[in-house]
């Protein structure tokens, strides 16, 4: 039998076909279209997923479990959407929306949650042991495992560990509060302080590497101009791996977590951002530090996987 998964993002939403071995075997991906009515997801989602199986040439009788993973405070037992502020929803009951859409019961999760749960199921360790995903991307997303149950907190509403504070009275976050983590180590923040360097460095080859347009600068710009000898890219790199460390040794000191997962478009730079993270958390980690921090496996798939073994957990 299988499942489908189903990511909810603010952009995309996408939906995939898993396999008992936890690997997708059809996935797609439609607009999300925002800001629209619930009603309307939950259309868009079925339809996109009546589409799915006549890829993968199965029905839904064929399929044995279907999860969602949605950005905001969910309650999951219930599969209610407490508040998203990116969907703009407030107490919309999703999970019973779309159970009775698909006749069948569908499991709703936090999306960081979600994809902290696929890592879980994939990651090599021990099943009882600690796990904890961030997800670095416009924002910084976390779920965190214990003895492979996620952690919800009160009212749903643990694991937000991109608005720990690392810079009391730092820059302001979204969130209300100023220096929270993802202000200074999502892919956004990396972005503003590669703007800010390049502004005090006019010599930079950065600048060649955006053609002289600073909005064309990506997560992606301060690597390539390490990569091409830049010691102004080098140096924002640098400061950048600092802030993703420091909230990671918090998360080290918190959970004492026996690993920790890193997704999100910047861990595609590999290698090039876990080193100097890794050597930031070795001069700064606890006494007797156990925890092993690396890139995570399934990266966009971890949200699709672990949506799809939402069930296990009820």
């Amino acid at each position: 039998m299988y499942k489908i998964g189903i990511d909810l993002g603010g952009t995309n939403i996408a939906i995939g076909i898993v396999d008992e071995k936890n690997t997708i075997v059809e996935k797609i991906s439609t607009p999300t279209r925002l800001p629209d009515s619930a009603e309307n997801i939950v259309e868009r989602i079925y339809l996109a997923c009546e589409e799915l199986l006549s890829k993968a040439g199965l029905g839904f009788e064929d399929i044995a479990g279907i999860g969602l993973g949605s950005p905001g405070a969910i309650d999951s037992k219930e599969g209610i959407i407490l508040f998203s502020n990116n969907f703009r929803y407030k107490n919309v009951p999703l999970g019973k929306m779309l159970s009775e859409k698909f006749g069948k019961t569908v499991y709703c999760e936090n999306d960081a949650n979600a994809a902290a749960y696929g890592e879980y199921l994939v990651n090599d360790g021990d099943k009882d042991a600690t796990l904890v995903a961030i997800t670095i991307g416009t924002g910084i997303g976390g779920g965190v495992i214990i003895g492979g149950k996620l952690y919800s907190g009160n009212k749903f509403s643990g694991g937000e560990l991109g608005h720990m504070v690392i810079n009391f009275n730092g820059l302001p976050c979204n969130c209300g509060r100023r220096g929270c983590y993802e202000v200074y180590a999502s892919a956004t923040a990396l972005i503003r302080q590669t703007k800010e360097a390049m502004q005090n460095d006019p010599h930079s080859k950065m600048w060649q590497l955006c053609d002289g347009n600073i909005e064309n600068i990506t997560g992606k710009t301060a690597f390539d101009g390490l990569r091409a000898g830049d010691k102004t890219a080098k140096a924002v790199v640098e400061q950048y791996a600092d802030y993703v460390a420091i909230g990671l040794v918090n998360i080290i000191n918190s959970f004492g977590p026996e690993t920790i997962c890193i997704s999100g478009g910047i861990s595609k730079e590999n290698e090039t951002i876990l080193e100097p993270i890794l050597r930031h958390i070795e001069m700064n980690k606890p006494i007797n530090c156990q925890t092993t921090v690396k890139i995570a496996k399934l990266d966009n798939d971890a949200g699709i996987i672990g949506a799809a073994n939402l069930d296990l957990l009820k």
